[in-house]
């Protein structure tokens, strides 16, 4: 492909236009442009000087923090990969995470020593070990390195379109989470793409409020607000808290926001919302998860029409469709309800059948996609790559149809769909009935076997708080509404349901609490 640019230069070309403007606010610290790029010049340097350098993988056990941002920028600047974890992994995990990647370095937040343990015991490979606070024997800190370094000349290391420069785990349902690379030349379209279709407009003005993990969907989302020189603003403290958000949207302007539906539900739900000016939103982006249409309106009566929907996997960097702003109405005349949105530019979405065949406008198969944002494929695992690039598309394991316009349904994971009675069934359209019921908050149901039917729905719901229903209330809500064979036979009531690091409701969560609890030990054995 030949070189291109090396993503670093992202944060050295806004240092340079911008030097004295705000590059990160977190509590009560914040530092400019030219502060952040020196220190990721230093972190560099520190680096180099320990033999790191070009393809060499850097894990990152951290919560979000000014280090974790800072570590991603030196990374890519020094052409290493940066290998980021859901912090809220186990030690085990994320030693896993260390020996699948090979990781040379690891950097990781004081506050998990055990996880250090883990990975120093496992990793073969470790040549560096920095901690973000206090060091303990045979580690540096990493804020003693770059005092040490600052000044240092930047270092940016030549790159070409498929060096790789991140491994995205996926959190995968089944089996081990595998590593997706992400690219210098794909990732450099991403962040086009993003400021495109999600965020238009968004320059040095701008603020954008990071509420979820950097080493997902947020940190993709903050190459973009560096990009165009915006601010971006961290959470002070590692608990979400809303009356926090709504408290630094009003002090910092917040204008832009990524974060998963169930955050924004609860976001819009709580009292806060209306102690505090939320006027310079404009773009308050939501991913990860379908949305159900009662919390859009709730949040589109909240908000105003600023909320953008996409959807994407770590393996297209989340780039796949968007619902923008103007596409979201509480009108359901006015928007294709249900929808995740139309292609996003530059890509091609498809649905196809078992044997790679495209299908036509509303006809139900794999979700495809191919274009300028697909990875480069998953690290050391030729197996999944074969599954998952096969005859020039990414299949994303999920199901949906496209209707003649183009808007993309998501109507289930292929994991998620259960056979009762010889009928597939995707448990997505229960759900949506049941939060119309007044009563229901939160709900998942899901296929689990069954004597007579093969397979026959649960649901699992959580109540609106004052509000109560019981199993027969609710199933006889569905009576008329959804077709016998789609209806749960049982109804469970749980305080809260159980959720991924990334507020997401995975189900084979739900069905091993359900038989943790005993509430399934009468139906027939997996």
């Amino acid at each position: 492909m030949g070189n291109v640019m090396n993503l670093g230069r992202l944060l050295s070309d806004t240092a340079r236009r911008l030097p004295g403007g705000t590059a990160l606010v977190w509590g009560a610290q914040s530092w400019t442009w030219a502060e952040t790029d020196a220190r990721v010049n230093a972190l560099v340097a520190a680096l180099c000087k320990r033999g790191l350098g070009k393809g060499d993988p850097i894990l990152v056990q951290a919560r979000n923090s000014n280090q974790l941002f800072e570590s991603l920028w030196a990374a890519f600047k020094l052409g290493a990969v940066w290998v980021p974890t859901n912090y809220r992994l186990t030690p085990p995990e994320v030693a896993y995470l260390a020996t699948s990647s090979g990781a040379k370095a690891l950097i990781y937040d004081d506050a998990f020593p055990g996880h250090a343990d883990a990975v120093q015991a496992a990793s073969e490979n470790l040549q560096v070990t920095l901690a973000i606070g206090t060091p303990r024997d045979g580690e540096s800190s990493f804020d003693a390195l770059i005092s040490e370094d600052l000044g240092a000349i930047e270092i940016e290391a030549e790159v070409d379109h498929d060096d790789p420069c991140w491994f995205f785990y996926t959190s995968g349902t089944t089996g081990r989470p595998k590593a997706a690379v992400l690219t210098h030349g794909q990732l450099a379209f991403v962040v086009n793409n993003h400021l495109a279709d999600l965020m238009p407009g968004t320059g040095p003005e701008d603020a954008s409020l990071v509420v979820a993990p950097l080493s997902h969907g947020a940190g993709a989302h903050a190459l973009s607000q560096v990009a165009k020189g915006a601010k971006s603003v961290l959470l002070a403290g590692d608990r979400f808290d809303e009356e926090e958000v709504w408290r630094l949207v009003e002090e910092h302007r917040i204008t832009n926001m990524f974060t998963v539906p169930t955050i924004l539900t609860r976001m819009v739900r709580h009292p806060a919302v209306d102690r505090f000016d939320h006027a310079s939103l404009r773009y308050v982006i939501y991913a990860g998860a379908p949305m159900y249409r009662a919390d859009q309106k709730e949040a589109l009566e909240k908000l105003g029409k600023v909320i953008v929907q996409y959807y994407g996997l770590g393996e297209v960097t989340g780039n796949i469709t968007v619902l923008p702003r103007e596409d979201h109405s509480l009108d359901d005349k006015e928007m294709p309800v249900g929808s995740c949105g139309f292609a996003r530019t530059g890509m091609e979405v498809a649905i196809k059948d078992l044997e790679g065949r495209r299908l036509g406008p509303d006809e139900q198969g794999e979700i495809c996609v191919r274009g300028p944002a697909v990875f480069a494929g998953y690290h050391n695992n030729p197996e999944a790559n074969a599954k998952a690039l096969k005859d020039g598309w990414f299949h994303t394991g999920d199901l949906g149809r496209l209707d003649t316009r183009g808007f993309l349904y998501i109507t289930g994971r292929a994991s998620d769909m259960y056979i009762s009675g010889g009928s597939n069934v995707y448990p997505r359209e229960a759900e949506e009935l049941l939060l119309t019921h007044p009563a229901v908050a939160e709900v998942a149901v899901l296929g689990i076997p069954d004597p007579d039917w093969g397979e026959s729905g649960v649901a699992v719901v959580v109540n609106e708080p004052g509000q109560a229903a019981d199993e027969a209330e609710l199933l006889a809500f569905l009576k008329d509404k959804l077709a016998r064979y789609k209806q749960p036979k049982r109804v469970f009531f749980w305080d809260e349901l159980p959720k991924s690091g990334y507020g997401k409701v995975p189900k084979h969560l739900i069905r091993n609490e359900l038989f943790a609890r005993g509430d399934l030990t009468e139906v027939a054995a997996q």
